[in-house]
Formats: C-alpha cells, structure tokens, sequence
C-alpha cells in the first residue's frame, strides 16, 4: 500500500540522523484525557533528549515491557504500533494522544492500559507528512486518527498561513483541542462507519479553495484517504506530489488497528 507521495518544495525533511533509526527506552510518566476517546500519554527518558522531530512525524513503539521474560517470542505485529507525535520536547519528553478505536487488538489495549511506569522502546520520528511553512495555502482531511498530526502541523504553521479543510470525527466530544480549529470543517458520523466514509470527501469538495494548488495533508482511513486524493487530482487538478497522504488504519489490516 502506497503510503506516502512526494513531499512537494520546502523546508520539510526526514530525520539525517542515524539514531533517529535506533530503538530507544522509554517510559509512561504521565496520561491524561484530551477527548472523549484520546489519551495524551507521554513519554520520557534520557535517549528521547536532543531528538530531532519535524511536526506531523510518527515514532514507532515496542509496546511491551522490553525486560520480560519472553517479549522478543511474540510475533512482531503484535508488539509494534506506530503513533503521530502531539509534541516532542528537547529535553526528552514525547507527547503522543492516542484515539481508542474500541476492539481488544494489542494497539487499542496498550493505549487504555498505558499508566506511568510502563516501559516501552520507541524508534523515530520519522516520515512525510510533515509540516510545509512555505505551501500557498494549506489543506488538511482526515479523521479521529489524523487529528493528532494535523494538530502538531497546524502550530507549527506561520500566523500568516492560510488553512482550509476538513476532519471527521464520529461525536462532537470527539474533538481536539487544535491551533486554529476554527477555520476547519468539522463532520461527524454520529456512530456510522468510519471505513471508506464518504462524508469527508464531500465536506472537501464542498470548500471553496484558491484557484491554484496549496499543499493538502491527507490521512486516516486508507480507502477515505485515496477517495480524497482522487478529488484533488481528477476534480481540481492538483499534482499528485502537492498531496501528502498517510493511511493511519484500515479495516482488518493487522498492525494498523
């Protein structure tokens, strides 16, 4: 699955750095309830301090205790998630807010489950979905999932930046507190499916944009996602590379859940 476009001109970048590819220790020193389904976990530890991170970056996770006895037996799907970045601090503190999606998969466990103390080891951050300062104008669609990385891209975002778009969420307590959330289109599936939903796609073709491309940031559901690509390039006749896109989860995909 293509999970990534070109990432258009600017000064977004992949982390250069060799550790950014290590595996690093870290441990839960605090949790707390920014929405009616995230919890902000965060993370700290000596091996997080002086990591570079580009907002809208995602750190992988060994979500069991690396010390117990048997952790490496298990199969590697079962152990590994990836997380979007809320907020990453020099001094070694990471801040991530993971949405409940419900189910009992290891993923969905962990995120209820994670209380201070539990030691995890975190790889990253890396990946294209990263904030673009110097875009005409910027797009952002996507679900409960993606808030998390629009978030850290929006306040990472110039006062002067102009912002349209659109996110889903499935109940209006749902919602994020983001740094301009205002100037975004809320839609709410009010308990429908959030798979291949086609209100998100509709709420973005329903906006009036600048004639000329911006840069959209495009994540969530994999089929969601792909129909919000197709809009902007058939429809408005961007270039694919203005469309940054990330499939957060899909249904039945294991490891995405």
């Amino acid at each position: 699955m293509e999970t990534t476009d070109a990432v258009p001109t600017g000064r977004a970048r992949r982390s250069r750095n060799p550790l950014g590819r290590v595996l690093r220790r870290a441990e839960v020193t605090g949790v707390e309830q920014l929405a009616a389904r995230t919890r902000l976990v965060r993370l700290a530890g000596p091996a997080l301090a002086g990591v570079a991170w580009t907002p809208g970056q995602h750190v992988s996770m060994v979500l069991a205790d690396p010390s117990a006895p048997g952790t490496w037996l298990r199969n590697p799907l079962d152990l590994k998630r990836t997380y979007s970045v809320w907020d990453f601090h020099p001094d070694g503190r990471l801040d991530l807010a993971l949405y409940d999606h419900g189910g009992d998969a290891p993923g969905a466990r962990w995120a209820r489950e994670a209380a201070p103390g539990r030691a995890v080891l975190v790889k990253g951050p890396e990946g294209h979905l990263v904030a673009q300062p110097d875009a005409a104008y910027h797009v952002f669609a996507g679900d409960d999932t993606a808030a998390v990385a629009f978030g850290a891209i929006l306040r990472a975002l110039p006062a002067t930046a102009r912002v349209f778009g659109a996110i889903e969420y499935d109940h209006p307590d749902d919602a994020l507190p983001l740094a301009r959330g205002d100037e975004l289109t809320l839609v709410h599936r009010e308990g429908e499916p959030a798979a291949d939903s086609p209100r998100l796609p509709a709420a973005l073709a329903a906006l009036t944009l600048p004639a000329e491309p911006g840069v959209a940031y495009v994540a969530g559901e994999a089929r969601t996602i792909q129909a919000v690509r197709r809009h902007l390039v058939e429809d408005r006749g961007w270039p694919r590379r203005a469309v940054l896109t990330h499939p957060f989860w899909t249904p039945g995909r294991r490891g995405m859940d």
